[in-house]
């Protein structure tokens, strides 16, 4: 059992004891024998040497303030330790400086639109941003004045995605950097045609040590159903000096696709260490896909990375895939020198829904009942929070195989899974047992419109399968997800968690291959048909909205959600944002539907942007009272980032916009601090 052998180094005497305790079947959850990490990795002949010493102690919360990834910390926490501005005087944040980068298209010229997702980095002294026209900006951190620019001349075209997309840059810094030496620290950039550029993190020059004069060519690892190139949209976990990637593709649109992999990446020179593969060896050429396209997490103590992967292809039927694929749709925690697995948590069976695991899972310490737990909260798109034992998987409160709906047997070559894992704790984010409750004001201004499509629409409750009957099957959550990228911000001082939720109901169908081509009228970004090319069907995806484009469900449409981690359960729960239609502004009382995620402040501040009115916003962590807000020019879907310079706290957020949310783009960099006089 080599990947028990591995972990019994890394956790010490009495930790390890108590993994070899643990019954196999719970410790490497879901997985059997030949799924386990020898089938499942390929090891690169020339491994890198572990750069983490056994008997050096890493805490899970770094002790100087941090954000140098996409979530701030390796820990996904998004927790700075700052307290300058709290919850007495955030009220009087004022615009510190602001930055329009350029890099923008709202797709009504040549150009398609941006969608500019990017965590601003601090590190080095700079402020570090990835823009949709892959370029990476380094800007001072006070004033926001350019100290350098890289452009990487990536064409700007839309392969795999409906926009240009980008989440930014990774940053990586040598143990002990060689003064003089170029390249001992690095900013990495990855661009949609599957290129990731590695740039001296002082100059902006390329590493000509890295790869290929300091590019590396990720889609030289595409050799299964190459139907398009490992987009690098998401920048790569850096972990010591491994770089962990993964990558994006095209949903929907083909049976057969590229199978998930995530490779390690030598930081300083680009050679692949190790390879992950999702789907077993035997279904990866027939179907494909459970990649991980989100950021990921690390225990840099314990030496494990985790892995949210998503669902495996195609989305919305799974004939060609009835054999079980235990770490598709799953939380895998894997040996960061080795890739090998240590554990793997599936939370949704045999996925016919595109219900990607699409956040890096939060890792925090809790006390249950007296006890300290390593603990894990995975956010799904179901609005579930599952929460188990970081280091084994295993359950800190108990989840439950339930009977989910077995469909109407109108989608043939399906076999559907009998049960699925629900939580017991935390409670849902929302209530998807019933038909979300009609909203009487949708449905009186369009005369029972919406009490129409209610009743064409089959539901039977959480994991309702598609049909191909009716108008569908309601969905609710939808594919865009109860939780988003954004994933789960977590204070470790009161140990309270906070996730913004979405609460949209869509609706699918499913066509058979002729009827799809005479209803096919196009999609948009995730809305629409798409073909499943290969599959016996096609498939259509569509907001449950009137014909004033009022959503038919009822309100509120997005809620800021926080949890005490100690009991599971709901210390306060409020609307978060406010909703738009032709030009208006909704009461703030309905939310707003949300993308992106919260930071968290010693200062008992929660920061977050994410919502359609483009607003950012300032929350009590203990009441959830707003205390600031302002108006950016776009909606900020990318996180928050706080850091500290010459003594003065800042809070950046990126205003880029999502069409998801709705047509409105920016290219808005901007940065609040207190007045001097407050911060001094």
């Amino acid at each position: 059992m080599p990947t028990l052998r591995t972990t019994a180094q890394r956790l010490g005497t009495a930790t390890a004891l108590a993994l070899f305790l643990t019954p196999l079947p719970l410790l490497a959850q879901d997985q059997s024998a030949d799924q386990n990490a020898s089938s499942t990795q390929e090891n690169a002949s020339s491994q890198a040497p572990s750069q983490q010493d056994a008997s050096e102690s890493i805490p899970l919360v770094p002790g100087t303030p941090t954000w140098d990834s996409f979530h701030g910390q390796l820990n996904a926490q998004k927790y700075s330790p700052l307290d300058q501005i709290n919850a007495d005087n955030v009220g009087n944040l004022k615009k510190a400086w602001e930055v329009h980068t350029g890099d923008v298209s709202d797709g009504s010229g040549e150009l398609p639109p941006t969608v500019w997702s990017a965590t601003p980095v601090f590190a080095n002294d700079t402020l570090y941003i990835g823009t949709p026209f892959y370029r990476i900006l380094a800007l001072d951190p006070a004033t926001g004045e350019q100290k350098w620019s890289f452009d990487t001349n990536s064409k700007l075209e839309a392969l795999t995605q409906p926009a240009l997309k980008s989440r930014g840059v990774a940053y990586w810094e040598a143990e002990n950097p060689v003064e003089g030496k170029s390249c001992q620290k690095i900013v990495y950039l990855g661009t949609m045609d599957a290129q990731l550029f590695a740039v001296d993190a002082n100059t902006g020059k390329k590493c000509s040590n890295f790869a290929n004069n300091g590019v590396l060519n990720v889609n030289q690892w595409n050799d299964t159903n190459d139907k398009w190139p490992l987009s690098v949209l998401q920048p790569p976990t850096v972990v010591g000096d491994h770089l962990i990637l993964g990558w994006a593709g095209n949903d929907w649109a083909f049976e057969q696709a590229p199978p998930g992999t995530v490779f390690s990446i030598n930081a300083r020179t680009g050679e692949r260490e190790w390879t992950f593969h999702a789907l077993p060896k035997d279904m990866r050429e027939q179907s494909g896909t459970a990649n991980v396209w989100t950021h990921m997490s690390a225990d840099e103590e314990n030496g494990l990375v985790y892995l949210p992967v998503s669902s495996p292809s195609p989305n919305y039927w799974g004939g060609n895939r009835t054999e079980k694929a235990p770490m598709a749709t799953s939380t895998t925690a894997l040996d960061v020198d080795t890739g090998e697995v240590v554990w793997s948590r599936q939370w949704v069976h045999h996925d016919v829904w595109d219900y990607d695991i699409n956040s890096a899972p939060t890792l925090m310490d809790i006390t249950v009942d007296g006890e300290k737990i390593p603990a894990l909260v995975q956010a799904t798109k179901q609005g579930f929070l599952f929460v188990v034992n970081r280091l084994t998987g295993e359950d800190v409160w108990p989840i439950e195989e339930r009977p989910v709906p077995q469909g109407d047997g109108s989608v043939k070559g399906e076999k559907l899974a009998a049960t699925q894992p629900f939580p017991t704790k935390p409670a849902p984010l929302l209530d998807q047992s019933e038909k979300p409750e009609i909203w009487g004001l949708a449905d009186a201004v369009s005369f029972g419109q919406c009490s129409a499509l209610w009743d064409k629409l089959t539901y039977e409750g959480m994991y309702t399968p598609p049909t191909t009957k009716g108008e569908g099957t309601l969905a609710y959550p939808d594919s865009a997800g109860g939780v988003q990228w954004g994933g789960v911000a977590y204070d470790p001082q009161s140990q309270t968690a906070i996730v913004n939720t979405s609460h949209i109901v869509q609706y699918v169908k499913l066509y058979g291959r002729e009827a799809y081509e005479k209803a096919d009228s196009g999609s948009g970004n995730e809305v629409g048909f798409s073909p499943q090319k290969g599959a016996p069907y096609g498939m259509r995806l569509k907001v449950a909205r009137n014909w004033l484009g009022m959503p038919c469900w009822k309100p509120p449409f997005g809620e800021l959600v926080a949890l005490d981690m100690h009991t599971g359960d709901v210390k306060w729960r409020r609307p978060l944002g406010a909703s738009q239609q032709y030009g208006f502004f909704m009461p703030e009382s309905w939310g707003s539907p949300t993308i992106g995620g919260p930071a968290v402040t010693a200062g008992g501040v929660i920061f977050i942007g994410a919502s359609m009115d483009a607003k950012l916003r300032a929350y009590s962590l203990e009441t959830g009272e707003e205390l600031w807000e302002d108006q950016a020019e776009a909606p900020a879907v990318a996180n928050p980032a706080v850091y500290e310079y010459e003594g003065r706290e800042y809070v950046v957020f990126i205003a880029g916009g999502n069409s998801i949310l709705k047509d409105q783009v920016g290219d808005q960099v901007v940065a609040y601090a207190l007045p001097k006089d407050d911060s001094e």
